[in-house]
């Protein structure tokens, strides 16, 4: 019998995470570092778990939305404000590569685990400190979730029809750019210390990753003084550009960024005449005349089904797609093809099915290798590995420490 062939090794392999953060960029970020080979360990707190074990829907009495943010992790439970938590976080630290925390500013310091006593003990250490405002400034103090930085960075303000009110999104989004945000930075932060030996500190706010995508806004208001405003699903930047209701009652979004499918989009719609018009031939002209297109898309998929409508689209090559739900997603032949939804084997669940890694790479891919374990699962077993006797273990058990 052929031999299957070796494992290829996984790119982050070797590196050791300690992940000491709650609800969300700081541990999704330690889960995308896991997803490729990091051996991360979540350091909980022996009575008050991450709150994302109790978020959201449970089956049986487990937080579904752990199994995906707890997945690849190790856990443990470390009470860090006893002396017996404090030194075996200094022991954990000296053979680890990152932390990542996000207490809020001076809390780690108040333990007596700030910098200064971390990098003692571990020169090398990577410090990752992600708050919803940064380590210093006249907020640094305030309690900091994602939604204040969807409404401070000016993207609940643009969200919206024009006649409503500010929208904020019905998910983590600050959270999760700033998560992505975050493992770029630990990533940055190991190249540098490739080259000068040495640890350093990250400094994550949420409030800056989700200004960063919003794009050109402060240099727009810099230069010329303008303010955007919210459209709705309209864009200002071109048309159409929108949702559209289909003859069955489907709806599809509508995308023209590029002049040569705005072009293929009204000759499939029948108004190849507009084409014509100076204004068509910018972006800009087209988003002030939405109006118009608007009701030339609009009318034209209102009369056909979501199929014929998506045939047409493809036919022409112009760029549309169905609106889904969750349900369409979990079916859709090309998230199949890519494996986006993958299943995960779990002791307690049984076969899950969640968001597969980021990104494929051809020689050293990533992979789900477990879903979030119990709360504390793994505590005497990393403890031991550490040189801990069952002694020791106990003890810690008894001054409350674990």
């Amino acid at each position: 019998m052929t031999p299957s062939p070796a494992p290829s090794p996984m790119p982050l392999q070797g590196l050791r995470v300690l992940d000491l953060a709650t609800l969300f960029a700081g541990p999704l970020a330690a889960t995308m570092l896991g997803d490729f080979g990091a051996e991360v360990i979540k350091v909980e707190h022996p009575t008050r778990p991450d709150p994302s074990r109790g978020h959201g829907a449970a089956r049986n009495g487990v937080g579904l939305w752990w199994k995906l943010l707890g997945r690849n992790k190790r856990t443990i439970t470390l009470d860090l404000s006893t002396s017996g938590g404090r030194e075996t976080l200094l022991r954990l630290a000296a053979t680890a590569d990152v932390i990542v925390e996000n207490f809020r500013p001076g809390t780690l310091e108040k333990w007596q685990l700030g910098w200064d006593e971390l990098s003692a003990v571990n020169p090398r250490l990577v410090l990752t400190r992600v708050t919803g405002f940064g380590q210093f400034g006249p907020y640094s103090h305030r309690p900091g979730f994602g939604t204040l930085a969807e409404a401070m960075s000016g993207f609940a303000s643009i969200t919206g029809e024009a006649d409503g009110p500010p929208t904020l999104p019905p998910f983590g989004l600050a959270d999760s750019i700033a998560a992505l945000a975050t493992s770029y930075a630990v990533m940055t932060a190991l190249t540098a210390r490739q080259v000068t030996g040495r640890g350093q500190v990250v400094d994550m706010a949420i409030i800056e990753p989700i200004l960063t995508v919003l794009g050109p806004q402060p240099l727009w208001y810099d230069q010329v003084g303008y303010v955007q405003t919210r459209t709705g699903n309209r864009s200002g930047n071109n048309a159409p550009r929108n949702t559209y209701r289909t003859a069955d009652g489907h709806w599809v979004a509508v995308s023209t960024s590029a002049q040569s499918i705005a072009e293929r989009v009204m000759t499939l719609v029948g108004r190849p005449d507009l084409i014509d018009e100076p204004w068509f031939t910018t972006g800009s002209g087209r988003a002030e005349h939405a109006d118009i297109l608007d009701d030339a898309v609009g009318g034209w998929i209102a009369e056909r089904s979501r199929t014929e409508t998506m045939e047409a689209f493809e036919k022409a090559e112009a760029a549309i797609a169905p609106i889904y739900d969750i349900r369409d997603v979990m079916e859709d032949p090309q998230y199949q093809a890519l494996d986006s939804i993958t299943e995960v084997p779990d002791p307690e669940l049984g076969p899950l099915r969640m968001q597969n890694v980021l990104f494929r790479l051809s020689e050293t891919p990533g992979s789900i290798r477990w879903a979030g374990r119990p709360h504390g699962a793994d505590t005497d077993a990393v403890l031991t590995e550490l040189g801990l006797t069952g002694a020791d273990i106990s003890a810690l058990r008894t001054q409350g420490a674990l």
